[in-house]
Order: C-alpha cells, then structure tokens, then sequence
C-alpha cells in the first residue's frame, strides 16, 4: 500500500534550506492502521503531505498504491488523489457556500461518478448526520463538522484514508466520538489508516505506531521498544 525508500524533504525558506524529512524508510500493509507521534515541528504532516501526493519528495522513492508518485505530473497527481486517497484535517476545510450534502457529493461529482447526490446522504446517515444534510456548515457543531469531513473523505471509496490531528480542533467528548467513528468505518471499509496525533492514547488504538523526530522515524514495537523505522520493519504493534 505505502512503500517509501529513503524519503528527503527539503524546504526553501527566507533562511535558506530547511531539512525536514531525513532518510524515511517505511512500509504499510493494505487495510492496516498506522499512527504518526512526535513532537511539532517534527515532520509528522510533511510526511502524510509526501504519502498524499501533496507536496513532493526532493529525493527518494514514493510508491502508494503501486503507483510511483514521483512519476506523476501535477495533473496525474491530482487524479490518483481522487482515486485513492480520503484526506481528514484538523481544520475541517469544507466548502462555507455549500451545504452538508453538497460538501460530500462533491468529489464524487468531480469525478463525475452516477448518484453522487444519494451516495452523499448514505454517508452522512454512516456517520449520525442525516437529520443535518441541508445545513451550512456555519449552521453545524465542530463534531459535526467534522462528521462531514469524514464522509467526504470515504466519498470515492478511498484505498488510503489520511487523518491530521482530526480532533484536534474538538473538546475531548466530541473527539473521542469522532475517533471511535473513524475506527470503526476504517474497519467497515477495509480502508487504510495513517493517523497524524499528539495523544498517545489515540495513537495506541492504531495496530502499528510510529515516532516522528527531527525528520526521522522510530518504531514501536509491541514489547514497548524503539526501533528504527529505516530498517523497513513491518512488525504489527
């Protein structure tokens, strides 16, 4: 599913050149859940940004899906997004002119698939929201908010769902309702799962988890021990 060989990123900026991935080695097995730790700053949505064809890798090879990300045009890219990936964000990004609704079927019709508009509130009834399909987003809950966003997300049946800080912007209850339903339709989807956090309790729920610092990877392993992710091992947590 996610095969990354020796990922670099580096950023231009006023300073100069910032270095913020080093070296990233990592494989995910199709279906799995993965989550990402680490303090800010340390490159954990840099590195789901390169795994979504979002930004790209200045060195390295990036393969997710089969496909090598590197060999794709902005165009191409954009399309193996719509194809295979559901992106989660802190920040919720829905459409403020369009409805609940409106905001699901969205990709759907953008690739311009049949009964966008139906399969839209099928979804919105998956994650406890078909009292609300009409509602402008100013109108909904952050929880709610992010309800849709999760449903736009499964929209095109996504091989690869991504998730930054997905409760990030929620108080604790409603965060915890909105991972127990992330969970749970990852499951129900077969759909898999790189989670971005910073709460050790969410990413413990994850069936393998990572350790983001200063660009660089660590594995947990099951016994509690840190081992580097470069050695490309593929041991579920």
């Amino acid at each position: 599913m996610i095969d990354l060989d020796d990922v670099h990123l580096t950023l231009a900026s006023p300073a100069g050149p910032v270095t913020i991935l080093r070296g990233i080695d990592l494989e995910v097995e199709a279906g799995t859940s993965l989550s990402v730790v680490g303090p800010s700053g340390s490159g954990k949505s840099s590195l789901l940004a390169i795994i979504g064809g979002i930004e790209r890798a200045t060195s390295g090879r990036v393969v997710v899906c089969g496909q090598d990300l590197g060999l794709l045009d902005e165009d191409a890219l954009a399309l193996f997004r719509r194809r295979h990936i559901g992106i989660i964000f802190q920040a919720f990004h829905l459409v403020q002119g369009m409805t609940a609704i409106e905001n699901v079927a969205l990709p759907m019709e953008l690739a311009r698939r049949p009964g966008a508009m139906a399969r839209a509130g099928e979804l919105l009834e998956e994650v406890g929201l078909s009292h609300r399909t009409e509602h402008y987003p100013a109108q909904l809950s952050g929880g709610e908010q992010q309800r849709v966003a999760l449903a736009r997300a499964l929209a095109n049946e996504p091989d690869l769902l991504l998730a930054d800080e997905p409760t990030g912007n929620l108080d604790a209850a409603t965060g915890r309702e909105i991972v127990d339903l992330v969970f749970d339709l990852q499951a129900r989807h077969g759909t898999t799962l790189v989670l971005v956090t910073h709460d050790a309790r969410l990413a413990a729920r994850c069936r393998r988890r990572v350790v983001m610092e200063a660009g660089r990877l660590t594995e947990v392993t099951a016994a509690g021990v840190a081992t580097v992710a470069s050695d490309r091992a593929t041991a579920q947590a």
